[in-house]
């Protein structure tokens, strides 16, 4: 009995420190836990969200920057800081809820909070307005509607090998915007944002000289061939397209005299005897074989000397990552169409009776592809 009194002490201490270690495991149990939700395993600690988690609610991003391009956010900012009730009032948003929409553009940097309830716009979100150059207001609106139904339909895309626009929505891309009007304004305004981009890293890397006639081949408003035809006036061309893409198209007076309108299908043909057909941004739209048709198309039109000008993105042969990969995803849900490596397009062009000639990479993700008859 005195024994088991002059113990107490000492077992009252064994068994803390047994609940010590036993608390200590468990800590470094849950810390291992916590460390690979965090990081997927990786020595390398990514601060909460988890990367995986962050990327898979990467729509929450994308769509909050979607409604605030529809409501016109940035061209009311425009001015400076505005208050969420004021903005509410302006684009008939409940004040809360718009409130709650800023404060969240506002923590990925699109946005500024400049007080608790005041927004200025960021130079990011500079980019949301209507009439800057560099605008993507339209492509945005565009994504977060037509494009985001449509990625929805990935799995069927996947397991179909078919079109998931034209499941969601019962009709192909381009017959459907033939049918809307509104969604087709938003869609040739935000291809035309984007040509308007990209047109300046391709003058600066392919020569246009000598070239007397260029056919832009689906050129939408003609953004592209009109930067073109500033930049060597002896040349002159032609947007071939639908012509609802075309729009009222904006041009110096030089270029337009220059330049001229033609409504057309180019899966029918195109124009005839012009030294060079352009296609940017038109290839990956299509299947191969549909892609083969354009380009025999344009083989069979072009001068004696001609070439065809192929703009888009390569997807590379290594494992490295690349956007055109991820690209390539939308091109199949959407139309269909794909993203294409280096040997893709000389199969395509060799398909076409047309060889590559060169490979020339732009300051933009995309290359220009110089092809000539075999």
């Amino acid at each position: 009995m005195v024994a088991g009194i002059a113990l107490r002490p000492f077992l009252r201490v064994l068994n803390r420190a047994r609940r010590t270690r036993s608390l200590q495991k468990l800590k470094s149990l849950l810390s291992d836990r916590l460390f690979f939700v965090r990081t997927g395993g990786s020595k390398d600690p990514n601060p909460l969200p988890p990367l995986l988690f962050e990327i898979a609610t990467g729509y929450w991003i994308s769509q909050a920057v979607y409604v605030a391009a529809k409501l016109g956010i940035a061209d009311l900012l425009e001015d400076g800081p505005q208050s969420s009730d004021v903005l509410a009032a302006a684009t008939r948003s409940d004040a809360r809820s718009l409130y709650r929409l800023l404060r969240a553009l506002s923590s990925i940097g699109v946005l500024s909070q400049v007080d608790d309830d005041s927004f200025s716009l960021s130079r990011l979100g500079n980019a949301l307005r209507t009439n800057v150059p560099g605008s993507l207001r339209a492509i945005v609106i565009t994504i977060g509607e037509i494009h985001y139904q449509a990625c929805g339909e990935l799995l069927h895309s996947v397991q179909t090998g078919t079109s998931g626009f034209n499941h969601a929505f019962g009709t192909s891309l381009f017959e459907y915007l033939q049918q809307n009007t509104e969604a087709a304004g938003a869609f040739n305004r935000g291809m035309t944002n984007l040509a308007s981009l990209l047109a300046h890293a391709v003058v600066l890397a392919y020569d246009f000289s000598g070239i007397a006639s260029i056919i832009d081949v689906g050129g939408g408003q003609g953004e592209l061939l009109m930067k073109i035809l500033e930049l060597y006036p002896e040349t002159s061309g032609i947007v071939f397209d639908l012509g609802n893409t075309f729009g009222s198209p904006k041009h110096t007076v030089s270029s337009a005299e220059r330049c001229s309108y033609v409504a057309g299908n180019f899966l029918d043909s195109v124009p005839k005897k012009a030294g060079a057909y352009l296609l940017c941004g038109v290839i990956h739209d299509w299947s191969d074989e549909l892609a083969v048709v354009i380009l025999k198309n344009c083989r069979k039109a072009m001068a004696k000397n001609g070439r065809v000008l192929i703009v888009e993105m390569i997807v590379p042969g290594s494992r490295s990552g690349s956007f055109s990969k991820i690209l390539d995803l939308n091109m199949m849900v959407m139309t269909g169409g794909r993203e294409r490596t280096k040997h893709d397009f000389h199969a395509l062009l060799d398909a076409a009776d047309l060889r590559v000639t060169r490979i020339v990479p732009t300051l933009a993700p995309q290359s220009i592809l110089e092809a000539i008859p075999k």
